[in-house]
């Protein structure tokens, strides 16, 4: 749940016996009734808006909530597009993985962080190739040489149980 979504309490909701009044200018009204502070939003045909509950008194805002609700909408919305979601793409590797195979993962991984994409690499260790852990640090130290050009390094090779793993992240178009 997003903290913009929560519903304010508007007019007829607030049940506060006092609080602080602001008007849609930011002029101060002071502290008075709920009920006088309604009336006085009625007067200028707004509402009344609860806009910090947990302030002593409450504060609460005479303005229209119509076009507020629409303007925090249109804000979401603008935010919303201007976000780039980045994905992780997986790209796996064996330990006697033949050259002509490793550069086939490489054009893929570089075509994954061209696209501005993160790359999972993993090699699995089967059986007693967890004897040598030494030659998969090798594959994946000439995997990332061989992606420098498009990606950086943003966590390391690591063995972790019987998966050897190392995160790639496209390097940043801004130079």
């Amino acid at each position: 749940m997003n903290i913009a979504t929560k519903e304010l309490q508007i007019n007829e909701e607030i049940r506060d016996k006092e609080v602080r009044v602001i008007t849609d200018d930011g002029e101060q009204l002071g502290v008075m009734s709920a009920s006088e502070a309604l009336k006085r939003a009625n007067e200028r045909n707004l509402d009344l808006v609860k806009i910090a509950p947990q302030a002593v008194p409450p504060v609460c805002k005479i303005m229209n909530y119509g076009k507020y609700k629409f303007d925090q909408q249109k804000r979401e919305k603008e935010a919303k597009k201007n976000q780039k979601v980045v994905e992780i793409k997986e790209v796996q590797l064996t330990l006697n993985i033949d050259t002509h195979d490793i550069e086939t993962k490489v054009n893929h991984a570089i075509r994954f962080l061209k696209a501005g994409n993160k790359v999972k690499v993993s090699i699995r260790f089967r059986g007693r190739e967890m004897v040598h852990p030494e030659r998969g640090y090798e594959i994946m130290q000439s995997f990332a040489d061989s992606c420098s050009e498009y990606g950086v390094i943003e966590k390391a090779a690591k063995l972790e149980n019987k998966t050897m793993l190392m995160f790639l992240a496209a390097k940043s178009s801004k130079k």
